[in-house]
């Protein structure tokens, strides 16, 4: 297969990175990136503590260079999440920035700092094995904990490539934006799409408003983000004429991770003129749809398939859906090289994942005349959407499990207007008199998985519904209050 990253096969000065004060040249990236790739190369794999830096992408551009896994870690991930992935990929390493603190958590791993100025690099053939893991991406599932999800060369070219085609996506492009970068859209969309056009990306640190404003003023072309931000975005557009003259003159705006609001998207549009596209993936399959720039406002789908990306509705007895009516729900299934290679150590959960070759996305969609697909809701009801995560409800019930004031515990999801879902709990206290109070639980789960899974709402019951098998009853919840 083709390199990943033409170019830093012929470095230019053209700018390659942005990340606060660090700026990397393509000369400069490949020099970092060699000169790292040099020193893990032969390593079976390493993980990446994924701050929202130029040393994160400098780190994982090495490993790429050096055919070795990286394994992205969120740096505000919980002990238990931590102590499972790293137990579950055993990276042979750590890289970080030099000014990074690592928790204990990393201590028994060798640490090897990531240089953005090395006084010399090497320039490396990238691997040429399209099969070769590339990344190894940690998600949360709606029970226990989350699994290894190993993305090939080729799932990451495909996927990238087909991106550009849909979105006329080139070297001149300038793409804003300030997702995190230890999952699929910040790191593979946000950081490698643009290294891999040859084109240039400018990363916030932190969103904000103000951030997006000046750098799409400044040449940005892009802007990335999830519902979250461009809900604070259309929040401001009413009294800041610099942010609506910066949106309008940038070529896309994208949105993804989640279902952007109609109210949102209305908001933007009747502001700027310009429409938010949105489209869809998951971990395990890359990019599936995307709504074509410059056609008309399609608020509520996500587009159409993708090139080289099959794509079908599937009802409940498992025959497959046909009609492009606007109203026959299915479960979409997907196939195509922008696949995943399967879960890490876990070969009985890939093949549940499959349908022959088709991956089980449990995500319910309609599809409409031109094939547009209107996703309408998960097949299940434990994954909660919230703030651009995919959260699995499983996981943040053992958390609370884990207190010892808690003697249940079920956890859903509910309409937020930022957050686009936000994350309850159901309890019911060992001794009811005296319940664990609600920023005590808050604090527990934050402190034992990351701060974006903790409840924004704790609900106290007597009792949680369950049927007579002695499974909870989710959908009965809300009455149950």
């Amino acid at each position: 297969m083709s390199a990943l990253f033409p170019a830093l096969a012929v470095p230019s000065d053209r700018p390659a990175l942005r990340c606060g004060a660090d700026t990397l040249t393509y000369v400069e990236l490949a020099r970092a990136a060699g000169s790292l790739a040099v020193r893990i190369g032969g390593a079976d794999r390493v993980a990446v503590w994924a701050t929202p830096s130029a040393h994160t992408a400098v780190a994982v551009v090495a490993a790429l260079l050096a055919g070795v896994p990286a394994v992205p870690l969120n740096p505000r991930t919980g002990e238990r999440e931590l102590a499972h992935i790293l137990g579950d990929s055993t990276p042979g390493a750590v890289l970080a920035g030099p000014e990074d603190v690592l928790p204990a958590g990393l201590a028994g791993l060798p640490r090897i700092d990531v240089e953005l100025t090395p006084t010399t690099g090497p320039s490396l053939a990238e691997p040429d094995d399209a099969e070769s893991p590339a990344l190894i991406v940690y998600t949360s599932g709606t029970t226990g904990p989350p699994k290894g999800v190993v993305l090939s060369r080729r799932a990451v070219a495909a996927s990238l490539d087909a991106l550009a085609e849909a979105w006329a996506w080139t070297a001149d492009d300038v793409l804003v934006h300030a997702l995190p970068l230890f999952h699929v859209h910040g790191l593979i969309l946000g950081i490698l799409g643009p290294l891999r056009r040859g084109g240039e990306v400018r990363h916030l640190g932190a969103f904000s408003v103000e951030g997006v404003e000046r750098e799409l003023g400044a040449g940005g072309t892009m802007l990335f983000g999830v519902p979250t931000m461009y809900h604070r975005i259309a929040d401001a557009l009413g009294g800041d004429a610099g942010l609506v003259k910066a949106l309008a003159g940038a070529r896309l705006l994208v949105s993804g991770s989640a279902a952007l609001p109609v109210h949102d998207h209305e908001r933007i549009t009747a502001a700027t003129g310009r429409t938010v596209v949105e489209r869809y993936g998951m971990t395990e399959t890359l990019m599936n749809t995307s709504v074509r720039p410059g056609g008309e406002p399609r608020p509520g789908t996500v587009g159409t398939p993708l090139a080289d990306v099959g794509l079908r509705l599937v009802d409940e007895d498992g025959s497959v859906l046909s009609p492009l009516d606007g109203e026959t729900v299915g479960e979409v299934q997907v196939r195509g090289p922008n696949l995943f290679s399967g879960y890490l150590n876990r070969p009985d959960a890939t093949a549940a994942a499959f349908d022959g070759d088709w991956f089980r996305t449990g995500d319910m969609a309609v599809r409409e005349a031109d094939g547009a697909v209107r996703l309408v809701g998960r097949k299940a009801t434990d994954l909660i959407k919230s703030g651009g995560y995919k959260i699995g409800a499983g996981e943040i019930e053992n958390a609370l499990l884990d207190h010892p004031g808690i003697r249940e515990a079920a956890v859903t999801g509910e309409p937020d207007p930022d957050l686009g879902e936000r994350i309850v709990a159901w309890v019911v206290a060992e001794d009811a008199s005296a319940p664990p109070a609600e920023a005590e639980l808050v604090d527990h789960v934050a402190g034992l998985l990351a701060p974006h899974k903790r409840p924004r709402v704790v609900r106290y019951l007597d009792a949680l519904p369950r049927n007579d098998m002695g499974k909870i009853l989710k959908k009965a919840l809300p009455a149950a209050r």
